[in-house]
């Protein structure tokens, strides 16, 4: 639970690396999400090309601290593994989320990037990185350690509580 309560967007980080063995824990953590059917239609591109992440911010205008980050993880959707149509986005959005909290139990910070469904910011990571046309890229998530702290939001408000009917 402390994990989740106290996970929080992380938009500015130090240039301290996250380590390729920190990196495949958040990717153990985003595949051990639930999917519909088990599909598990996720792909997932890691950024550490310095480059490259200075590049996103052009492809993506609310990815400015791409610059700061050590990694970026590209959650994608492989369309070819899709049975149940349409649930590829919550499936992701799961994957998406066990990494942020994945990423807050290692101590570490990051923020959801949206990038589906917005064209062009689909087509300009997918040029980016050169993702064949039945990939999607879905969500961004720059990862390091944190250069600012936030407190918990306290973001639980029982009045958005229905029990049995509205």
């Amino acid at each position: 639970m402390k994990s989740i309560l106290t996970r929080r967007s992380i938009r500015r980080f130090t240039s301290q690396p996250v380590s390729d063995e920190i990196i495949q824990d958040l990717l153990r953590a985003a595949m051990s999400a639930p999917s519909a059917g088990n599909e598990q239609p996720w792909e997932f591109v890691v950024i550490t090309d310095r480059k490259i992440l200075d590049e996103i911010p052009k492809v993506h205008p609310y990815a400015q601290m791409c610059r700061e980050a050590s990694a970026a993880i590209l959650v994608c959707c492989d369309v070819t593994r899709e049975t149940h149509q349409g649930f590829w986005v919550q499936d992701c959005s799961a994957a998406t989320e066990n990494i942020l909290i994945a990423v807050n139990d290692k101590g570490l910070g990051a923020v959801w990037v949206g990038v589906y469904p917005r064209e062009d910011r689909v087509e300009g990571l997918r040029k980016l990185v050169k993702l064949p046309a039945y990939i999607i890229p879905f969500a961004l998530i720059p990862v390091g350690y944190p250069a600012e702290t936030k407190p918990p939001s306290g973001r639980f408000d029982p009045a958005r509580i229905h029990r049995n009917k509205w």
